[in-house]
């Protein structure tokens, strides 16, 4: 693919050196003489010392022949100026990076649509949808989050108890878009229609809007008495911080964030209301022994200084903490640390680069699909609805889908959602489904001709 990428900070420069080393056509704008520099001497693209909002400067660039342009500074307004202007000047496809904030005002207006962006994201909303699919499901078979974090996908294991099992389907009352997705039972995969039923030792995959899936899972497992709250520990309350207690506000959790900056209090104070503010430093062992540090079932340290991060966690669970999540910036040392953190406490790391790169994989391969999980005898495929298809301007509902294949997301722009019959699906959506392997390529002939 021939690929533009604005901006050679953190996220671009990893971004850039993945896609260098997958044999990309790559060229990188970056006006800092400096960090170009350092970038040149590492890898083999072309890469510009320029304004890339100069509409000049683009098209010596090739913007014209581009197959994806990606604006990854760390300006709200040089990313979205650069974007609208490649988009006009015919990238095929513009990807822009943005601040949480401008997300959130997403539900007023759709920068996207109104700028002429195919895709707008933050590295902080995309880190903190990591995180939280751990706090969810620490000890889950299996998690993921698609749809921009709209969407969960959980395996679990049909309990001998349950009241679920040897029930049609049909006779559930699932809570609204919540659906069984596939059944494996022994070296079984079904994906179920509604005369099936589940029994016990299944392991079955369910998918759904992540609080409702949530409270449904105790049908599955059967657990007696109220689930206890979580207790949640942050450590920073940055936009990593925010981003994340947005996320697990409404769950059944009781937050904490430490922050010490006085005034970054008040304004976490002003913006969540059922989060608890500190303004405390959680280096400080004697400060984390004060607030019972030790009884929480997470630590997760989101601050901007890596090592803080890993040596708050590693002190956490010396007093006792369950879990410890720290943010790691380098992928590779959070992939360390993920491999090897359980034997000190640490349940994963999440690296904000690496988070980036595989929300972006989807846009970056000649394929008409992107693989997402391979499970055991389906796959999770994510695809883009084709002008040509036939799908294009149809409810779900009016559509003959293939055997052996169940829709699980629909992701109309920023907006994701478990499809329900009467939804429409229009051309450049985008369609994720659990597929065995002889349905793919005839899903992908309806959807992706």
């Amino acid at each position: 693919m021939n690929i533009i990428i604005v901006g050679a900070g953190e996220i671009g420069m990893h971004i850039a050196l993945n896609l260098a080393a997958e044999n990309h056509s790559i060229v990188v704008i970056e006006s800092s003489e400096v960090v170009a520099g350092i970038l040149n001497s590492r890898i083999d693209a072309r890469v510009m010392v320029a304004d890339g909002t100069s509409i000049g400067v683009l098209i010596e660039a090739g913007v014209a022949d581009c197959d994806l342009f990606l604006t990854l500074t760390s300006d709200n307004n040089i990313n979205i100026v650069s974007a609208s202007i490649a988009k006009s000047l015919g990238a095929r496809k513009t990807i822009c990076r943005v601040h949480p904030g401008i997300q959130r005002e997403s539900l007023f207006l759709d920068y996207g649509e109104h700028f002429g962006i195919d895709y707008l994201f933050s590295p902080e909303r995309l880190a903190a949808v990591e995180l939280a699919k751990h706090v969810r499901n620490p000890k889950s078979a299996m998690v993921e989050e698609i749809a921009q974090g709209y969407v969960e996908i959980q395996q679990v294991v049909m309990a001998a108890d349950s009241k679920l099992w040897g029930v049609p389907l049909k006779d559930i009352a699932f809570p609204p878009r919540i659906r069984v997705g596939a059944i494996n039972r022994g070296s079984e995969t079904i994906i179920p229609k509604a005369d099936e039923m589940m029994e016990a030792g299944d392991l079955v995959t369910l998918f759904g809007e992540p609080s409702k899936l949530h409270d449904f899972l105790p049908h599955f497992q059967h657990r007696s008495g109220r689930e206890n709250q979580l207790n949640i520990v942050i450590f920073g309350g940055g936009e990593y911080g925010f981003s994340l207690a947005q996320t697990l506000e409404s769950w059944n959790c009781r937050i904490r964030i430490f922050e010490e900056s006085a005034s970054r209090c008040q304004e976490l104070s002003d913006q969540l209301t059922n989060v608890t503010i500190l303004n405390a430093d959680a280096t400080s062992i004697a400060e984390m022994r004060e607030e019972q540090i030790g009884q929480a079932d997470f630590f997760i340290a989101v601050t901007n200084v890596d090592e803080d991060n890993v040596m708050t966690c590693l002190q956490a669970h010396s007093l006792g903490t369950k879990y410890c999540l720290p943010l790691i910036h380098r992928a590779d040392y959070a992939d360390a640390m993920t491999s090897y953190g359980e034997r000190m406490g640490i349940l994963a790391a999440v690296s904000p680069r690496e988070a980036t790169r595989k929300d972006l994989a989807r846009y970056i391969t000649s394929d008409r699909f992107h693989l997402l999980q391979k499970l055991e005898g389906v796959e999770l495929i994510e695809t883009t609805v084709s002008k040509s298809s036939p799908v294009v301007g149809k409810q779900i509902r009016e559509v003959v889908w293939p055997e052996d294949c169940v829709l699980v997301a629909l992701l109309n722009g920023s907006r994701g959602l478990v499809p329900a019959a009467d939804d429409e699906i229009r051309e450049e959506d985008s369609l994720y489904a659990l597929v065995k392997p002889k349905a793919k390529r005839e899903f992908l002939k309806l959807v992706a001709p």
